[in-house]
């Protein structure tokens, strides 16, 4: 099978595919490409030599797996596997189709020889429940749909056209989605569909089956709240005073045991606020991003772009999916979008604008929070496609170029 391969990701999983002490899960929001991830290092393992016999590749989503519910049916086919020379490389999707699966893995894990490598439903793998079973050994890999990069670099590889004018590109991107499968879509139309089912088969798969809803008119309208407001500040109270208006009755506890549910199915991410001078997270306000901003034109009629969620939106996912750690930053009264931490505890400090070039104002409002922070970390100011401006050693890029060339903010 030929497989786009998503080299960011496959770059943090190579030091850790035959480690046999280490279970490999991949979690991500349905449909992101963790199953081709998987494919992906299955055939990297062959062209080092590997043996087919050497690795055993469960889809148990699919028709030929679908019937293996027990933990007798998992075992059989896991012990069935491998030439018996050296490692065998086992690749299961949808584990958790399976009840009690972590047993399996772990004795498997415990008598080595084994490397493994799971995804599954999302609200189950980062329930907490996973961690306990799985003993603490295993590491996580978090996908998220096409970066910008990703995308032209997989319309390329399916031989799609990409347009001369760059700025274009990277609009067409917003509105069209970061999923790879939607990449195959020639209209507008079918890709909205299909970002909308994709919203349906979590709700079915990831929500239903595991937890207790019980008005699915409710939390669709708490989904639609946040799906519409992303990027915006905001809190559990301000949300609770805007549904009630529109004649939404729900209760707090209620209100944040939805919330955690999208953001357990990965629909949404929160990110908190960060005080730059006690170097403490702030409680109570915080903003909600989408794993990618189709969700929300696919549950939308219109197609303007309202730039500034959304370019925050593209910067926090893009962040997120190069390993930074992501939180809003305040200096004093002044607010600083994003402050980023790298694994080596390096930080960058991100400033987010359609344009910096209408107005004098609009300028100083971007570039004084970064001019109050004292220390040398480096300073970006991003937007779409302004002139680009020098400025007290701050940064300013244009944000299809910087994720394009794959850029670094540390």
């Amino acid at each position: 099978m030929n497989i786009y391969k998503r080299e960011k990701y496959l770059r943090r999983l190579r030091g850790f595919f035959h480690d046999t002490e280490m279970i490999k899960v991949i979690t991500g929001v349905r449909r992101c490409g963790k199953s081709c991830l998987m494919a992906s290092i299955a055939d990297e393992l062959r062209e080092t030599g590997i043996p087919d016999s050497q690795i055993l590749f469960l889809d148990l989503d699919s028709k030929k797996y679908r019937k293996i519910k027990t933990l007798d049916q998992l075992d059989a086919l896991i012990e069935g596997a491998g030439a018996g020379n050296g490692t065998t490389y086992v690749f299961i999707d949808e584990v958790q189709n399976v009840k009690g699966f972590e047993e399996v893995i772990n004795a498997y894990r415990t008598d080595g020889g084994y490397s493994i490598f799971i995804t599954g439903s999302n609200s189950y793998l980062l329930s907490g429940e996973l961690s306990t079973k799985l003993t603490g050994r295993y590491i996580e890999l978090e996908m998220y749909p096409l970066s910008f990069d990703e995308y032209l670099g997989m319309k390329a590889f399916l031989g799609k056209p990409i347009q001369n004018n760059l700025t274009a590109e990277f609009d067409s991107y917003i509105l069209e989605g970061g999923f790879p499968k939607a990449l195959q879509y020639d209209s507008m139309e079918d890709k909205r569909t299909y970002a909308r089912s994709v919203i349906s088969e979590i709700f079915e798969k990831d929500i239903r089956q595991r937890v207790k809803v019980r008005s699915k008119a409710v939390f669709e309208s708490v989904q639609t709240y946040l799906l519409n407001n992303f990027g915006a500040t905001t809190s559990l109270n301000n949300i609770l005073k805007d549904l009630e208006k529109q004649g939404v009755h729900i209760k707090r506890e209620t209100l944040n045991r939805y919330i955690k549910i999208l953001q357990d199915a990965k629909i949404l991410y929160r990110c908190n606020r960060f005080d730059l001078k006690s170097r403490r997270s702030l409680a109570g306000e915080q903003k909600y991003y989408l794993a990618d901003c189709a969700f929300y034109f696919a549950m939308n009629t219109d197609n303007r772009i309202n730039y500034g969620p959304v370019l925050e939106n593209i910067v926090y996912t893009y962040a997120r999916s190069q390993n930074y750690a992501v939180s809003i930053g305040r200096i004093g009264k002044l607010e600083c979008d994003f402050i980023l931490r790298d694994e080596q505890m390096q930080y960058a400090y991100v400033q987010v604008a359609m344009t910096i070039m209408n107005s004098r104002e609009t300028e100083e409002r971007e570039y004084r929070p970064l001019e109050q922070i004292a220390d040398n970390y480096p300073k970006f100011v991003m937007t779409r496609s302004d002139m680009i401006q020098k400025r007290n050693g701050i940064r300013h890029v244009n944000l299809p170029e910087f994720i394009q060339t794959q850029g670094s903010f540390t």
